[in-house]
């Protein structure tokens, strides 16, 4: 049987709307979950950069459908999974549909991304910000040609779809970031929002906190380890992801190509907020109107770095895939 040329894609993510049944999941090897460890901090370290997206990295990784499939399965129907069985039997059914294993394993790389780098990214985009705009300029091109390949014909609407995400992205990219004061609802409802955009590639969740006046809060509460504000934060970041996702998954499902172009778009959008040459006053110059001059060597040395570490990461991420 032939499959329409909008899902071809070997893809583990469900299509049935019908009473839940336990995924089977993929190897979940401690090789295997070491890789699922290194990519979770890969974008951990990604999505604390005002401009990049974790769902990017996720994307060129290899692991998004299986993310997004992860997180939809989390739901009211887990009660019906559980009685099927019942005690520890029905728990162990549960740990599965959920694929929580590899949850587990992503989670805790992000963790160990943002209690170990923030503090260096944070230095890197005070002081040296066209050395990190430069890399991730140079990996997200990259990413957005990788993109490019995946989708197998373009189409009319599918060119559409690619344009109107790089203009969501743009718009997003340049809107005006907002006065705060955060209180704990405000910093729930901007985790929301903002767990929306960090798994879609493309549309960073940092840079949405930083346009809801909520970025420098949230970053100084990981340093001082400020535990009602981050509780607050994770518990709107957890409501805006079960309800996100499960919209996602059934795109991804039904309209793969069609999904894909509008995500690259994205991605290739983000790329206005992240030009390397940029500064307080002036925002988004030139190379050669930049103070102390466009650096050429250091910065395209730079993109080069970053363009390599995505081709490294994709062909990590198909060698995944053609494992199992």
């Amino acid at each position: 049987m032939s499959s329409s040329p909008e899902s071809q894609r070997p893809t583990a993510l469900s299509t049935a709307d019908s009473a839940p049944t336990t995924p089977i999941n993929p190897n979940n090897e401690p090789k295997q979950l070491l890789g699922v460890y290194v990519k979770g901090i890969a974008m951990g370290a990604a999505d604390i950069v005002p401009g990049v997206s974790g769902g990017t990295i996720a994307l060129i990784a290899g692991i998004y459908e299986r993310l997004i499939n992860a997180i939809s399965s989390i739901g009211p129907e887990l009660w019906q999974v559980w009685r099927r069985q019942g005690g520890m039997q029905g728990i162990m059914a549960v740990w599965r549909h959920v694929d929580a294993t590899f949850l587990l394993c992503l989670v805790a790389g992000i963790a160990t991304s943002f209690i170990t780098l923030a503090g260096g990214i944070k230095y890197l985009l005070d002081h040296q910000p066209l050395l990190i705009w430069s890399f991730f300029f140079g990996l997200v091109v990259a990413t957005v040609f990788v993109l490019l390949t995946e989708v197998t014909r373009w189409t009319a609407a599918r060119m559409g779809l690619f344009v109107v995400g790089m203009v969501a992205a743009v718009l997003i990219s340049t809107a005006p970031i907002m006065p705060a004061s955060p209180s704990l609802p405000y910093l729930f409802m901007s985790g929301a929002i903002a767990i929306c955009a960090m798994i879609l590639p493309g549309v960073s969740g940092s840079f949405i906190l930083l346009l809801l006046g909520a970025y420098d809060t949230i970053l100084e509460a990981v340093h001082t380890l400020n535990f009602s504000i981050l509780l607050t934060v994770v518990a709107g970041m957890v409501t805006g992801l079960l309800l996100f996702t499960r919209m996602l998954k059934w795109l991804l499902a039904r309209y793969y190509q069609a999904t894909l172009a509008l995500l690259t778009g994205f991605i290739a959008g983000s790329l206005v907020k992240i030009w390397p040459w940029k500064t307080a006053e002036l925002g988004n110059v030139m190379p050669g109107d930049f103070p102390g001059g466009a650096q050429w060597a250091t910065t395209i040395g730079l993109m080069i770095v970053g363009a390599a570490l995505v081709l490294l990461i994709s062909w990590w991420g198909r060698r995944g895939e053609t494992a199992h």
